[in-house]
């Protein structure tokens, strides 16, 4: 139907005059940005949506074969949890697959793809209980694949390794940060939260992924944490606070003992090498007959062999030669010391004075008489 003029003229009529009550009233633009704390939006109902969904989706996803025990024995819950958003599940051990499917009572458009994201992280070894948590409003997923980041797979196991951290502790400090859930298996990383800290995590994977310790991106994470709780610091930049690491390569490269120095390029090519040809038209040998080469030729093999008679005759003299002596070499006196004793020397003096040839030395004690004696002397006298 067209709408009449005068109706349009009463919708623009109304339009303006809203527009004047809103200058008004002076509302600052900054309190309609900003979302009150505890807020949270409806949860979408069968009203929104009365009539259903026109076409049927489905989504399949494959799975390992370590998972079939532990989908088969909790794959009534995953029935159970679907059933209540009307989404059929269901699951093949033969091809081992998982599919989801929308059914006629199916109300929410945005439920076939929860669903999806349920089944995917499943199959990347997420536990049940917390992969059902994507059904919720406020909770998302991201499964990063970082198996093909780096190309050499021990380099890549260790960088994976430091993601975990020892025994888990880094994996953990980001999940307290970020307020996501972490699973890492395999050549992916699965994800589950609300959507910031799905892209602090995809960031700090990926930096992990790319030689930068995990440790930056946490340190990083902390200090914000901290400046979001000021009120005043909401609407400033953070970039003063935040720390700036910059890389720093210690190792140079080893450059080579020899050096090769390039040649100056030029157009024209190398300088052809000579032929024998030319090297006897050089000579003129060219020009001789074959009785005179060959003439030639054994006049040089006579000279080589003289040569090598000589050298050979010299080799066998060295034999014969005496090897040169060596010079005798003059014992040095040893210069009597400067500073001369002179007791020692008139102790010797002494004694060889009271010396005599062929007797022995004469003590004094035995030149005193004892008074025992002179009275034997006496007695024998006598007698």
């Amino acid at each position: 139907m067209a709408s009449s003029p005068e109706v349009d003229g009463m919708s623009a009529a109304t339009t303006g005059k809203k527009a004047k009550k809103t200058k008004n009233q002076g509302f600052d633009e900054s309190e309609l940005l900003t979302v009150p704390e505890g807020w949270k939006e409806a949860p979408f109902t069968k009203e929104d949506n009365p009539r259903g969904l026109l076409e049927e989706s489905s989504f399949a996803t494959l799975f390992p074969k370590y998972r079939e025990a532990y989908l088969k024995e909790c794959w009534p819950l995953v029935q159970k949890s679907l059933g209540d958003v009307h989404v059929n599940a269901t699951l093949d051990l033969i091809e081992g697959s998982m599919t989801v499917k929308t059914s006629k009572r199916t109300f929410d458009p945005y439920a076939i793809l929860r669903a999806r994201d349920l089944i995917k992280l499943l199959a990347r070894s997420v536990p049940f209980e917390q992969a059902v948590r994507v059904l919720e409003d406020d909770v998302a997923c991201d499964i990063i694949k970082v198996g093909t980041l780096v190309r050499n797979r021990e380099r890549f196991v260790k960088r994976r390794q430091r993601l975990i951290g020892p025994k888990g502790s880094t994996l953990k400090a980001l999940e307290l940060l970020t307020n996501c859930y972490v699973m890492v298996q395999g050549n992916t990383v699965s994800a589950l939260g609300p959507h910031r800290g799905l892209k602090e995590v995809r960031k700090v994977v990926l930096d992990t992924m790319k030689n930068i310790h995990p440790i930056y991106n946490i340190k990083t994470l902390m200090i914000k944490q901290e400046l979001a709780k000021d009120p005043e610091l909401r609407t400033q930049s953070w970039e003063r606070f935040l720390p700036n690491f910059k890389r720093k390569n210690l190792n140079k490269r080893k450059e080579p003992k020899k050096k090769s120095v390039k040649k100056a390029y030029t157009p024209f090519p190398p300088q052809q090498p000579e032929s024998q040809v030319d090297k006897e038209l050089a000579t003129g040998e060219f020009f001789l007959r074959e009785s005179q080469k060959k003439r030639k030729k054994l006049e040089e093999i006579k000279v080589k062999q003289a040569e090598a008679l000589t050298k050979r005759q010299e080799e066998r003299n060295k034999a014969f030669i005496p090897p040169k002596e060596k010079p005798m070499k003059k014992t040095k006196k040893v210069p009597s010391e400067g500073k001369i004793d002179v007791e020692a020397i008139k102790e010797k003096v002494k004694k060889a004075k009271n010396k005599k040839l062929g007797a022995p030395p004469v003590n004094p004690a035995s030149q005193t008489p004892v008074p025992g004696d002179k009275k034997k002397n006496k007695n024998k006298s006598k007698g």
